[in-house]
């Protein structure tokens, strides 16, 4: 660490170097598997499926959100933003624009699995791209907001990294702050819960049950929540009373969704794991009899 850079306030030299470790952890162990997941469906011809390519599509933003939190991680080391006030908005706004199309492609995903289980309806690949370029272009608007002052980018407490600025609770903050969060998570949580009902209740109906449902929303709710919590609770209160290390904590847990979407999306998929492990080894596993998806 360079010795002439203050030290953030509430942080020890010990909480920067931790949380620098934790966000390098994040960054790289999500990014290569990732890009495992990526490869594989550019490589592996039996993968690319339109459903699938929702699947790849997830791994794009969260390869997103893993570089993001690389690029924090370097700077953390360093004890301060290198890279100025305009490189601030860019970190801020590339990192608000992947974590909301990943949670947007979880969703997605989450409709296409109902119909699959549900109505037997297979998805095509014009309705598949459609919905990719619906989401990365409305979770660009979004994004965007903050950059023409809808909203603001500033700096987390740790100061080596940038996101929507909780800090002021004004009238800007909350008036952009409610409809995005319902439009960019509200709405996801809901199609997911009520997808994976409805596919739970048609493998009762069945008398198999396949994999456990519940699976999605747990591990959606446990990356996302804590930042969405600390958003809303920003609206209300001042967030600044809090402790720096506590408010850390949000962002931390939220960088652990694209580790946490390769073993639920790419691995817990049979088929897609499949093509994984014929990427690596060369060597091609039988077709699953159906298109089940396993989740662990």
């Amino acid at each position: 660490m360079d010795a002439s850079s203050p030290l953030p306030e509430g942080f020890s030299e010990l909480d920067i170097f931790a949380l620098g470790s934790c966000l390098l952890v994040e960054g790289l162990l999500g990014f290569f598997m990732n890009a495992v997941t990526v490869i594989a469906f550019l490589k592996i011809r039996d993968l690319r499926t339109p459903s699938n390519f929702l699947v790849f599509s997830l791994a794009l933003a969260d390869m997103g959100i893993s570089t993001n939190a690389t690029v924090a991680a370097f700077s953390s080391f360093l004890r301060y933003w290198p890279y100025g006030s305009e490189g601030c908005q860019t970190h801020g706004f590339h990192g608000f624009l992947t974590a909301l199309s990943s949670i947007h492609f979880i969703a997605a995903i989450a409709w296409d699995r109902y119909h699959q289980y549900s109505t037997r309806a297979k998805l095509q690949w014009s309705s598949a791209i459609t919905i990719a370029t619906f989401i990365w272009v409305f979770t660009a608007f979004w994004a965007a907001m903050p950059l023409i002052g809808w909203g603001e980018y500033d700096y987390e407490p740790l100061r080596t990294c940038c996101t929507l600025d909780l800090s002021k609770g004004d009238r800007n903050y909350v008036t952009y702050l409610i409809p995005m969060a319902i439009c960019n998570m509200g709405i996801q949580v809901l199609i997911v819960y009520f997808s994976y009902q409805s596919i739970d209740k048609k493998f009762k109906k069945m008398g198999q049950q396949r994999f456990n449902c519940s699976t999605p929303l747990k591990t959606l709710l446990f990356c996302w929540s804590p930042y969405g919590i600390l958003a809303f609770y920003a609206a209300v209160e001042n967030v600044n009373v809090l402790s720096p290390k506590l408010r850390m904590i949000a962002p931390i847990v939220a960088k652990t969704s694209p580790t946490f979407n390769v073993f639920v999306y790419a691995l817990g998929n049979e088929n897609y794991r499949g093509g994984i492990w014929q990427l690596l080894t060369g060597e091609k596993t039988e077709s699953p009899a159906s298109t089940e998806t396993k989740f662990k």
